[in-house]
C-alpha cells in the first residue's frame, strides 16, 4: 500500500499501488470540498494529470483552473476540442493557436480550399464541440520514443510537431488522443472533454477567439476585453516571423543548426532598432508642429518588459533627431514609507498607484512644461523617505520630458495636462514563437524567465522567492497597467526571435538551483521542460545596446 499525503488538509491516506490520482482524489473529496471543479493535481511539487499513476509515496495537491497549472490544463484541453472539431468538419484544414488576446486566445484558421470564415462556419464548430463535450470523450495519453512519435505525425503531415521533437533531445516523449484525432502536449490534459463546461468561440478579425474562464472564478467567462492595438502588434510580429520563415520553435533550432543564429540576432536586432527610429521619428514630428506639439512622452509596460533600456535607446535616437530628451523617474515620487498602502497580508504594495505622489508629480510636470524652474525630489530607498537636495530642472527650447514607469499611462497622473502634448507608448515582451501550432508560448513566461535572470545576477532575489513573488506581481499589472495599454499611441515589442535560446543558458543552472521540497519547484520545473526545446545559444553576439543586456548582464548603457 502507498501512504498518500494531501497537501489540501495534510492528511494521509493509504492507497494501492497503481491507483491514479482520480482515485485518490475521490477518496479525499468529501473532506476537502473544494470550491470549483478539481482539473489537475501536483506530485511533489510537479503538474499531473488526474490520470497519473502513484507506484511510490507521494505528496499530492489538487488544483482548479484558478491555479495557474490548473488554468492552464483546462485550455490546453478546450484547445485540444477545437482543434479537433476543426478537424471533424473541415478534413485538412490548418490551425494555430497564435496567443493571448481578449482575456481569450486568438486562433488562426485555414480551410483547406482557402475560403474565407464564416459565421456559419464558427457556429458549427461550436456545435461539434458541444457534442465532444457532451459525450465526454476521454483524452488518451500515450509514451512513446520519440522516434515513433515522430512517425506518427509525419504521417499526417504535422511538420511543426515533427521539427519540435527532432530538435527536442528527447528520448521518449507522450502524444494524445481524442477519438481518432491525435496531437502533442507539452503539460497535462483534463481527463476527459466533460470536464471543459466553461468556454465559448467567436470570430475575431479574420480568426477565432477561444474563450476561457475567468482565473478567479472558473464557473463563468473571462470578460472579454478588445484589444485591437494589441492584435496589430502581434500581426506585425507574425508577418515579421513569416518573412523570416520562423513561427515555432523547431523552425528556431533548425536555423541555429544550420549557424544562423547570429543572422537571427542581428536581424531581430535591426527590426527592433527600426521600430525605435520610427517612433522617435514621430515623436521629432509631434514635437514640431505648429498646434500643441508634443513635450512628454510616458513609457510605460509590465515587469520585464524592457522598459529602462528601450528609454535610453529612444533617448539616443531623438538626440539623433534633434531633440533633448530629459527622462524623469516616478520613483522619486514615492510617498513615505509609512505612507505606503498594504496589502491584505500587511506587505507594503509597492505596486499600487497610490505609493506615487501623483498629484505634486503632476503639479512639477505642468510647471517644467510652462517653463519654469522646479526643484526635484530625489527618494531615499534607505531611510524610505523624499528629500529635497538641490536638485533643480528648467526646460530648454529643444527638450522632451520622457516619464518611464508602470503607472506612466495612468491619467491620474497627468490628468490636467492636455493629451495633445503627451505620447504615450506601451512597452512589452510579446512572445510570437511558439512551441508548435497548438503550443503557444505565454507572454508571461518570456517576462518571468528575464526577471528571474535578472533578480539572481543582482543578487536581489533567488529564483525561488521571484516566483514566489510573481503572482502578486501578475494582479497588480491585471489592476495598474494593463487596463491602460490600448490608449498608447504606439505599442513596442521587445522580445526577440531567438530570446529563449539565448535565455535557456542564463536560466538552466538558475531554476536548477530552486528545491524540490519547495511549492516554487512546480513553476521551475515547468519553466526548465519548455526552454529545453530550445537549442541554447550564447549571448555573445547579443550587442551591448540590446534590450536583452538588461536582463542577461553586459548592457554598456547605465542603469
Amino acid at each position: 500500500m502507498l501512504h498518500i499525503r494531501c497537501k489540501n488538509n495534510n492528511i494521509t491516506k493509504s492507497f494501492p499501488e497503481g491507483s491514479s490520482l482520480l482515485d485518490v482524489y475521490q477518496e479525499f473529496a468529501d473532506e476537502l470540498n473544494m470550491p470549483y471543479p478539481v482539473v489537475s493535481a501536483k506530485v511533489n511539487n510537479t503538474s499531473q494529470g488526474l490520470k497519473f499513476r502513484l507506484f511510490q509515496n507521494r505528496d499530492v495537491e489538487f488544483m482548479d483552473a484558478r491555479e495557474g497549472s490548473g488554468h492552464r490544463c483546462y485550455v490546453r484541453s478546450l484547445s485540444f476540442v477545437l482543434y479537433k472539431a476543426t478537424q471533424d468538419l473541415f478534413p485538412g484544414s490548418k490551425l494555430f493557436i497564435e496567443h493571448s488576446l481578449c482575456r481569450g486566445y486568438y486562433c488562426n484558421f485555414k480551410k483547406r480550399s482557402n475560403e474565407a470564415l464564416t459565421d456559419d462556419d464558427v457556429e458549427r464548430l461550436r456545435h461539434r464541440m458541444q457534442e465532444i463535450i457532451d459525450l465526454d470523450m476521454p483524452f488518451r495519453r500515450t509514451e512513446s520514443t520519440t522516434e515513433e512519435a515522430i512517425r506518427v505525425f509525419t504521417d499526417r503531415g504535422f511538420s511543426d510537431k515533427v521539427k519540435l521533437l527532432e530538435t527536442s533531445g528527447q528520448i521518449y516523449s507522450d502524444y494524445y488522443m481524442l477519438g481518432d484525432t491525435v496531437d502533442y502536449y507539452y503539460g497535462p490534459l483534463v481527463p476527459s472533454a466533460g470536464y471543459l463546461k466553461v468556454w465559448g468561440l467567436e470570430r475575431y478579425e479574420q480568426g477565432l477567439l477561444l474563450r476561457v474562464p475567468d482565473w478567479n472564478e472558473p464557473t463563468r467567462l473571462a470578460e472579454k476585453v478588445d484589444q485591437p492595438k494589441t492584435f496589430e502588434m502581434f500581426a506585425e510580429k507574425t508577418h515579421w516571423d513569416i518573412i523570416m520563415r520562423l513561427s515555432n520553435a523547431g523552425d528556431v533550432n533548425k536555423a541555429i543548426m544550420r549557424g544562423h543564429a547570429s543572422e537571427l540576432i542581428q536581424v531581430s536586432e535591426a527590426l527592433q532598432e527600426k521600430k525605435i527610429v520610427q517612433i522617435a521619428e514621430e515623436i521629432d514630428r509631434r514635437y514640431h508642429r505648429h498646434d500643441d506639439p508634443v513635450r512628454l512622452v510616458l513609457i510605460t509596460g509590465p515587469s520585464s518588459s524592457g522598459k529602462t533600456t528601450f528609454c535610453k535607446r529612444l533617448s539616443v535616437q531623438l538626440l539623433a533627431c534633434g531633440l533633448r530628451p530629459l527622462s524623469f523617474s516616478t520613483d522619486d515620487y514615492f510617498v513615505n514609507r509609512v505612507d505606503t498602502p498594504k496589502l491584505p497580508n500587511g506587505d507594503y504594495d509597492f505596486d499600487n498607484v497610490e505609493t506615487v505622489d501623483y498629484h505634486l508629480l503632476e503639479d512639477h510636470l505642468t510647471r517644467l512644461m510652462k517653463g519654469e524652474r522646479v526643484e526635484i525630489p530625489e527618494y531615499n530607498f534607505v531611510t524610505g523617505k523624499r528629500e529635497y537636495n538641490g536638485k533643480k530642472l528648467k526646460l530648454a527650447g529643444d527638450t522632451v520630458l520622457i516619464i518611464e514607469g508602470i503607472h506612466a499611462l495612468n491619467p491620474l497622473l497627468t490628468q490636467k495636462i492636455p493629451d495633445s502634448t503627451k505620447y504615450k507608448i506601451y512597452i512589452s515582451a510579446l512572445t510570437s514563437i511558439s512551441l508548435d501550432d497548438h503550443n503557444w508560448i505565454p507572454t508571461r513566461d518570456n517576462r518571468l524567465l528575464r526577471r528571474i535572470i535578472r533578480d539572481y545576477n543582482k543578487g536581489a532575489f533567488t529564483a525561488q522567492q521571484t516566483i514566489a513573488q510573481w503572482k502578486n506581481v501578475l494582479a497588480a499589472e491585471d489592476q495598474w497597467i494593463f487596463p491602460f495599454q490600448e490608449t498608447a499611441d504606439v505599442m513596442f515589442n521587445s522580445a526577440l526571435n531567438i530570446e529563449f535560446a539565448v535565455l535557456r543558458t542564463h536560466a538552466e543552472i538558475i531554476l536548477a538551483s530552486v528545491p524540490k521540497n519547495c511549492p516554487e519547484y512546480a513553476e521551475a520545473h515547468r519553466l526548465l521542460k519548455f526552454i529545453h526545446f530550445f537549442l541554447p545559444v550564447s549571448d555573445k553576439e547579443i550587442p551591448p545596446t540590446s534590450i536583452m543586456r538588461e536582463f542577461v548582464g553586459g548592457s554598456s548603457f547605465k542603469y
